[in-house]
């Protein structure tokens, strides 16, 4: 397609499709009913009687209705098939078109990115669950857990740490008819309606977004993350608040083998207080009050919550003493650590 007939596709795609408020509210009026007057429509609809005319001769103009120029004048449907017929395929041959020009841009990864639609937000979604290497924490409503079921079994079966919370609770799929543990390791649910629609991988690359924007509401958004300094806002935000108010519906601690890496501590203490084992860690992070970075390797001594989680610690046992380890932003214990590995035999290799 040479650049002028091009051109003269699009124009006549956006022409066709460039309603405005008053065209769209007396399109579906007359869709409706059939057959309108003019008068009908002004009853039917919030368009002045004086807009009226101009108003149904703009939708003539571009095939969607038939005026019959009657006393009173009249407004004939035409069905849709009819009327969109012409355009769905020349919609195709442009975006066939375009598509063939397009040169995609070099993109650099923003720290945080705000995003209000529906299928960016989805898009988003299921590129942290592709993303993940060793650990996924999901927010879901039980109708995206059914959309992106084949994705998790998938990673689950490549030995993805998966765990979900889904909500409102009442509308998860019964345990006898779903297979939870085909896509996770531990499902929960939680009562909220409100509850955020939240994805973390490994820690670090996630995202928020209202249950508002997941219905494709307008004027709601979602929040990318894309650095792991950021990212464990959303991570800690859902352990802390979303996923201590809500109920197990099925769990399977022993599904994913040792070694095991953690992004999150809270999720390797909730896992080694479960299995009450001998355990050895590799930790790395930094020092708490220099910045410094460190390796710390030896045996798993406590491992403990504060009130509602908000405080985790891990102690292990090095040939230099007990070495008190806290999530990103620790600040009562000896280091920050920003990736955990358990085995049980010995500290996992650096």
């Amino acid at each position: 397609m040479s650049g002028d007939d091009l051109e003269a596709s699009l124009e006549q795609v956006i022409t066709r499709f460039d309603l405005g408020e008053y065209e769209i509210a007396a399109y579906l009026a007359v869709l409706q009913h059939g057959e309108l007057t003019a008068s009908e429509i002004a009853e039917n609809t919030d368009i002045p009687q004086p807009r009226v005319y101009d108003t149904v001769r703009s939708l003539s103009d571009v095939g969607l209705v038939e005026l019959k120029e009657s006393r009173p004048m009249k407004v004939l449907a035409i069905d849709p098939r009819d009327a969109f017929g012409d355009i769905q395929q020349s919609l195709d041959d442009l975006v066939e078109d375009l598509s063939s020009r397009y040169t995609a841009p070099a993109r650099e990864p923003e720290a945080v990115s705000l995003v209000k639609s529906r299928p960016t937000i989805l898009r988003y979604l299921e590129d942290i669950i592709d993303a993940a290497e060793y650990e996924l924490t999901l927010s879901l409503t039980p109708s995206l857990l059914n959309r992106l079921e084949s994705q998790l079994a998938a990673r689950r079966e490549e030995g993805i740490a998966t765990e979900i919370l889904l909500s409102p609770a009442k509308e998860a799929p019964d345990p006898d008819e779903f297979d939870y543990l085909s896509v996770a390791t531990t499902v929960k649910g939680r009562r909220g309606i409100t509850t955020p629609v939240v994805a973390v991988a490994d820690g670090n690359y996630s995202m928020y977004a209202t249950r508002e924007s997941i219905r494709g509401d307008a004027d709601r958004y979602g929040v990318i993350f894309n650095r792991s300094e950021l990212g464990f806002l959303v991570s800690g935000f859902l352990n802390t608040v979303l996923w201590t108010t809500a109920d197990v519906i099925a769990e399977n601690g022993m599904g994913i083998p040792f070694p095991r890496r953690y992004g999150t501590i809270r999720r390797c203490i909730s896992d080694l207080a479960a299995l009450d084992e001998e355990f050895y860690a590799t930790i790395e992070g930094r020092d708490v009050e220099t910045g410094d970075h460190w390796v710390v390797q030896g045996k798993v001594g406590e491992v403990s919550f504060g009130p509602n989680r908000e405080v985790a610690t891990l102690v292990v046992e090095t040939t230099d003493g007990p070495v008190d380890v806290g999530g990103q932003l620790a600040a009562y214990e000896d280091i920050e650590a920003y990736e955990i590995q358990v085995a049980r035999d010995e500290p996992p290799s650096v």
